[in-house]
C-alpha cells in the first residue's frame, strides 16, 4: 500500500510538471502564432506532445486511486 502511495505521489509530480512545461512551451510560442506564421511550428509540437504526456501521467494517476480505493474495500 505504501509503494502504491509512492507511486501516486511520483505520477501527481510528473502529470503537474509535464502541464508547466507544455505551458512554458505554449505560451513562449504563442507570439509566433498571433504573427499567423503557417503550418504548426516544431515548439507547437513540442506543447502538444507535453500536454499528451500530462494525460498519460494524469490516467496513470487515476488508475493508482482506483488500485488504492480497492485495496483499502478489501481491509
Amino acid at each position: 500500500m505504501t509503494f502504491l502511495f509512492i507511486l501516486l505521489v511520483a505520477a501527481m509530480i510528473a502529470t503537474v510538471a509535464m502541464l508547466v512545461r507544455g505551458l512554458a512551451i505554449f505560451l513562449l510560442n504563442a507570439s509566433n502564432e498571433v504573427r499567423g506564421e503557417g503550418g504548426p511550428s516544431a515548439s507547437a509540437l513540442k506543447s502538444n506532445k507535453a500536454m499528451q504526456y500530462r494525460i498519460f501521467f494524469q490516467a496513470i494517476a487515476i488508475l493508482i486511486v482506483v488500485a488504492i480505493l480497492f485495496l483499502a474495500g478489501k481491509n
